[in-house]
């Protein structure tokens, strides 16, 4: 009898939670529900008209249809270094420092395939973005998680870490901003970040889409001096240039690095369409103008309204939080998180993430998302003022 089964990696993961609701909350507006989302970070507004134009211009030429170098265009990675350099004020050589990719999650895997061995150990912080943990999973890590905690800002504890056996870990997986909690980045976390992974021989890997959002002091890891030696940072366009569908990330960091990771990731894809790196390069050079107004005041007008829903659901935040989300600590009557999104998504038709798909510690929490136009989070509070006690 013909019997296949799939591989044993498939019993290590879930399908993806936002894929799995996706098609509940699909089902519920095919039944007339109109069901307002506030879940997922993908920004609503388009990018820079001359992003746009760019790709429309490039796309007429009938030389620009061709395989694309894996390594990106030159215009591309110069573009790159410009960014780090414009908003960080970290120089990065854009022939050897920087490797554009389809967006993190592509860069989880690459860096994951380039830098562990099966069997080795990853530290994943808790709460996390589920990737870190479900693709080490695929790839045969062992994940070791460590705690952030709000007592602690959402920092590392790193005398915790310091008493934990680190002799087999290769990778530490850090994200400041950071992402669900919007605790932001600190110099002093940096710093100690790259004195712990010198003393340790461990990879820092540190996830950097958020840090345009609501937050007037952009930082990056690479600032503090030596880190590009044992430190990989990733960045994207999918937050703060409105551009999640178009899959462009990148890798900083050193030459070394840099060449196990092309070598991984040119065996596996080719360089995304011409057309898309050269308007990528363009959105580079948004304005400061462009950036007030689509990452500061827009979402900062958003902001007060989730925080008034998370006023009427009696959630605790933090107003210093930054980001594209608020995250907020749900009352202690619920006995889950879930418990009071489910009850959010079928009583007052608002789609609200909880937060124990971030971890163990996001259990007691749920995440507003900002990425709605104002008239739909304005009548999604409607509708959860509405709501039954």
């Amino acid at each position: 009898m013909y019997n296949i089964q799939p591989a044993d990696r498939l019993s290590t993961v879930q399908e993806y939670y936002f894929s799995r609701k996706l098609k509940e909350v699909a089902k519920l507006n095919a039944e007339g529900k109109d069901i307002i989302s506030l879940a997922i970070g993908s920004p609503d507004m388009p990018p820079s008209s001359a992003t746009v134009e760019k790709l429309c211009k490039v796309a007429y030429d009938p030389n620009a249809h061709g395989y694309q170098p894996t390594v990106g265009t030159p215009e591309l990675r110069k573009a790159m270094a410009g960014f780090y350099k414009r908003w960080y004020n970290v120089e990065l050589d854009p022939a050897t420092e920087i490797q554009p990719m389809i967006g993190s999650k592509e860069a989880i895997l690459h860096v994951t395939l380039a830098l562990c061995n099966p069997g080795d150990e990853v530290l994943v912080p808790n709460p996390g973005y589920p990737t870190y943990t479900s693709l080490s999973k695929i790839l045969g890590q062992k994940i070791v998680n460590y705690d952030l905690l709000e007592s602690n800002d959402w920092q590392p504890d790193f005398e915790a870490l310091e008493k934990m056996d680190l002799s087999r870990v290769k990778l530490m997986w850090t994200n400041y901003p950071n992402m669900p909690t919007g605790g932001n980045a600190r110099r002093e976390t940096y710093e100690k970040l790259v004195k712990f992974a010198r003393e340790h021989n461990i990879v820092i890997v540190n996830d950097n889409p958020y840090s345009l959002i609501l937050n007037d002091n952009p930082q990056s890891i690479l600032q503090v001096e030596g880190a590009k030696e044992c430190c990989i940072e990733f960045n994207s366009m999918s937050k703060s240039h409105n551009m999640p569908g178009w899959r462009v990330g990148m890798v900083a960091t050193n030459s070394q690095f840099i060449q196990w990771i092309l070598k991984i990731k040119s065996n596996i894809d080719s360089g995304t369409f011409r057309g898309i790196q050269l308007a990528a390069a363009a959105a580079y050079d948004n304005d400061d103008e462009w950036h007030r107004e689509n990452n500061f005041e827009n979402y900062r007008r958003r902001r007060e309204i989730a925080e008034k829903i998370m006023d009427v659901l009696e959630c605790k935040y933090d107003k210093k939080s930054v980001g594209m989300f608020l995250w907020g600590r749900i009352p202690d009557h619920y006995k889950t998180c879930e418990e009071l999104t489910e009850k959010i998504l079928h009583e007052a038709r608002v789609f609200i993430t909880p937060g124990f798909i971030f971890g163990s510690n996001g259990e007691r929490y749920i995440r507003i998302s900002l990425c709605a136009k104002d008239d739909k989070i304005r009548e999604a509070l409607r509708r959860i003022e509405g709501l039954k006690n």
